[in-house]
């Protein structure tokens, strides 16, 4: 451990593992170290021992739930856009060769008390009850504009520069309804909440984009992929990925302490009394809890049940989007749905969670209105964790922190945090002009 390195990683989270990959691609000598035994951190995958042993002591599951091993449930579960970000970084660095993917099978939102599929088709837009069909033909139109958009083609752009155009503005030139935008900007541009009305509506285009062409790629009932057995095999491939470039990795390694020069910058890690000299650490923000602040809070239930959704078409994979305004929150209440179709559950069980940015202490009674649309359940488990964000300057500190996994069940806020990381620690973009057919999914 007495070495030098270019970069020190602490933590095994997607996060800090990706951006490990990455960095030994890149050439930088990396040391990867975490004070568990584990791979994952946060977003770490359970077997059932595991989940009952962290919620509820160290209670033993009962028989009728089946094997524990069968059993992998995702602590920070989040489904992949077909066509995301996430996808792209997969193939830019091979790590796509080593998972099976499986489409999923709906997507849904809520509205006036009901559960209602996001339309994947012109029939299925029509049929929708979403919008009246006043608003499907405006809606249409706005969709029109959306597909046909060029960023580099003015003609497309109807002389609306979407950089300064306000999403609020652009909406109301084609004469949306609040029922129509918040479907749109909830359920395809995938905002989870509504300050996205007066920001630059290019986002929100690019969004509405992404859902299109992801919701393209495989003629599922979604626009999202998931990994057979969730995702316990993202770290590690990308842990595999930077061994592969050289880089070492040391698990189990308890009270690993970042030490600075007399000017603040990072010079090493300390763990069971040696040192590792280093110029750049990357960590989670519990291993500079002195250098990030509390931004937030996500309330989650973790359900086990026996059956899919209800409402949702018998579907074994799903998300489900409870827009604030439906609920009367602040931000989306999310459901998220797998089972054993993508290998994460014993045969005819199903893991559901639901999640919100918390608003209260509570969560039993936060999200009652995403637990109520379950039907009965088998076993359910209650938390909250808090979100933080780093507040240091990394061009001072040469300390590059992740932030903290928020309330959504899609990758793409994910990503983009592990991209921006990347490019600060290297500058550098990374390429992700990728062949997307280098994924394929069942």
């Amino acid at each position: 451990m007495d070495e030098e390195y270019d970069v020190i990683v602490l933590g095994t989270g997607l996060k800090e593992c990706i951006l490990s990959g990455l960095l030994s691609i890149n050439g930088l000598k990396v040391l990867h170290m975490d004070r568990n035994n584990y791979y994952g951190g946060e977003s770490t995958s359970l077997n059932l021992v595991q989940l009952w042993k962290r919620f509820r002591g160290n209670d033993k599951p009962p028989a009728h739930l089946g094997s524990s091993r069968d059993y992998s449930v995702d602590m920070i579960p989040k489904f992949m856009m077909a066509n995301g970000t996430l996808v792209r970084v997969l193939i830019r660095t091979d790590v796509s060769k080593y998972l099976y993917f499986k489409a999923v099978d709906g997507s849904y939102v809520y509205n006036k008390g009901k559960i209602h599929k996001v339309p994947a088709t012109d029939m299925e837009a029509r049929k929708s009850p979403l919008m009246g069909i006043f608003q499907k033909l405006r809606a249409l139109k706005f969709f029109n504009y959306v597909q046909n958009y060029n960023a580099n083609d003015p003609k497309t752009h109807e002389g609306m520069d979407l950089t300064r155009l306000t999403t609020r503005k652009l909406i109301a030139k084609y004469g949306l309804d609040d029922n129509t935008v918040e479907f749109i900007g909830h359920a395809l541009a995938l905002h989870s909440d509504d300050l996205y009305l007066n920001e630059p509506a290019l986002d929100t285009v690019k969004r509405m984009r992404l859902y299109a062409e992801s919701f393209a790629r495989f003629q599922g009932g979604s626009p999202y992929i998931y990994p057979l057995y969730g995702l316990r095999e993202l770290p590690e491939a990308f842990a595999r990925l930077s061994a592969v470039y050289g880089g070492t990795y040391m698990l189990n390694k308890p009270e690993c302490k970042v030490k600075f020069n007399e000017e603040g910058r990072v010079v090493g890690v300390t763990s069971e009394g040696e040192t590792a000299r280093c110029k750049k650490v990357v960590c989670d923000p519990s291993y500079l809890p002195n250098k990030v602040r509390k931004v937030g809070r996500v309330a989650r239930a973790i359900v086990i049940m026996s059956h899919p959704i209800p409402n949702t078409n018998d579907s074994h994979s799903v998300q489900v989007i409870l827009p604030q305004k439906q609920l009367g929150r602040k931000s989306d209440m999310y459901l998220f749905c797998c089972s054993y179709a993508h290998n994460v559950a014993p045969k005819g069980k199903f893991i559901a969670f639901v999640l919100s940015e918390a608003e209260t202490d509570h969560p039993q009674t936060e999200l009652k209105p995403g637990i109520n649309l379950l039907g009965p359940v088998d076993e359910i488990f209650f938390d909250i964790y808090d979100r933080y964000e780093p507040f240091n300057e990394p061009s001072l500190d040469n300390c590059f922190i992740s932030r903290s996994y928020d309330a959504t069940t899609h990758f793409e806020s994910t990503i983009m945090d592990v991209l921006n990381m990347y490019t600060m620690i290297t500058g550098k973009v990374l390429d992700l002009s990728v062949d997307l057919t280098a994924v394929s999914a069942a």
